[in-house]
């Protein structure tokens, strides 16, 4: 015989299931530290001078 399975509760953990990947879509994409933060900035900034400094001018 098959086991008998309740719907509700199978929906439930599909549900339950989302929600935790999408948090933990969020917390890598938002959950960074300060010091991250600042550094990714830095490195952006330092990126964007070069970049303007090798443009040249029409």
């Amino acid at each position: 015989m098959s086991k008998i399975t309740n719907l509700r509760t199978v929906k439930k953990q599909i549900a339950r299931q989302d929600k935790r990947r999408e948090a933990d879509a969020n917390a890598a994409r938002h959950g960074r530290s300060k010091a991250e933060r600042s550094r990714d900035a830095d490195t952006v900034a330092r990126l964007e001078t070069h970049l303007d400094a090798h443009r040249r001018e029409p």
